[in-house]
């Protein structure tokens, strides 16, 4: 996709953050007195905290895969930020674990990107380390080059022996085509979508926004392609296929009790990944992650709701069944406490690049 596309902002988008979960919201309360119990989804995936659906982390996910999974993973090594040493602890993590720079450096209970920053040497890593909270889990991951990234939406429901795939993700990342006379500063202040990179005070551009691109030249700005720093979602659901949902669901029953999320891709090229083939995860999202192709600006309000309002059926469906067997809903209050600390240590991150 080419800078060109960026401007087109989806309906959902357009939306105050507020505004646009008062829908959602709705159907969750509905749905709460339907089953009786407003945090049933937490069941859906027993072995993560909360079931995914707010303040766990990345490593959780991590230890319940088996081999077959993390062999399909982005090699990576998970370590607790201590203070003065961390850096030295981190380059002997990485020789052990055997990462190469550059890589990724990201918080392990994060958010939309929070936190998730490319460092390139010893000294950028360090930098980042003697920003990050010191006692917090962070991890350290080979860096994924492939220009292609998608979200791939998983569902199994308990007892079933193969699970389906119910939306399919493509995620652009914020980037400017040079002219040879604007800076990338001035390119990104006449597009709506890229003055949302650094709007929040928790990210910035991945380059020098003052260097002026060749005609041309195409630079990206950012390590992530969430929306809030410019990115632009797109729905790609209509391309799955038989092989593709294989061998995700290959990788999902490799996990414990894995029913509903999201497993955060790289790809080589979307003719391969059709064939189940070509593509490494970074992150797996459980009960919380966000049916965001719902973003595409293709859709309507209402096709567009239809879509989150399905997601969110599916997953009451999965935790009733999974209460069936045994496993309690978690309390609100605990429930509560895992959304304060996310947002708490979202705040204190570094900047994410």
């Amino acid at each position: 996709m080419t800078a060109a596309a960026f401007p087109t902002v989806g309906r959902l988008e357009r939306l105050p953050k507020w505004l646009n979960l008062i829908p959602m919201i709705l159907q969750w309360l509905w749905l709460s007195m339907r089953y009786r119990s407003l945090s049933l989804p937490s069941t859906a995936n027993p072995a993560i905290p909360a079931g995914g659906l707010v303040g766990e982390g990345k490593l959780d996910y991590f230890a319940t895969m088996g081999s077959h999974a993390l062999a399909a993973t982005a090699r990576f090594v998970g370590m607790v930020h201590l203070g003065p040493d961390s850096a030295a602890l981190a380059r002997a993590a990485m020789a052990e674990a055997g990462l190469n720079y550059p890589l990724i450096v990201k918080p392990d209970i994060g958010w939309c990107g929070f936190g998730v920053r490319l460092v390139a040497n010893d000294g950028e890593l360090a930098a980042y380390l003697s920003r990050f909270p010191r006692g917090e889990r962070l991890l350290l991951q080979r860096f994924l080059p492939q220009e292609g990234e998608a979200g791939l939406y998983y569902v199994r429901r308990p007892g079933q022996r193969r699970g389906r795939l119910i939306g399919v993700l493509l995620r652009h990342f914020p980037r400017v085509v040079g002219d040879g006379r604007r800076s990338i500063r001035q390119l990104m202040a006449d597009d709506p979508r890229l003055g949302r990179l650094g709007r929040d005070g928790l990210s910035e551009p991945l380059c020098d926004i003052a260097i002026i691109p060749k005609a041309g030249q195409v630079v990206r700005l950012s390590t992530i392609g969430s929306t809030r720093v410019g990115g632009l979602y797109q729905d790609a659901t209509a391309m799955i296929t038989e092989a593709m949902t294989d061998a995700v669901d290959a990788i999902a029953r490799d996990m414990t009790e894995f029913h509903v999320g999201r497993f955060d891709i790289r790809y080589d090229s979307l003719a391969a990944l059709a064939q189940g083939l070509g593509f490494t995860i970074f992150e797996v999202n459980g009960a919380g992650s966000e049916a965001v192709h719902a973003w595409d600006p293709k859709f309507s309000l209402r096709e567009a709701y239809a879509i989150v309002f399905e997601k969110q059926r599916l997953l009451f469906e999965v935790g009733d069944a999974m209460r069936r067997r045994g496993n309690p809903p978690i309390k609100l209050a605990m429930l509560a406490r895992l959304h304060l600390r996310q947002q708490q240590l979202i705040k204190r991150y570094p900047l994410s690049n």
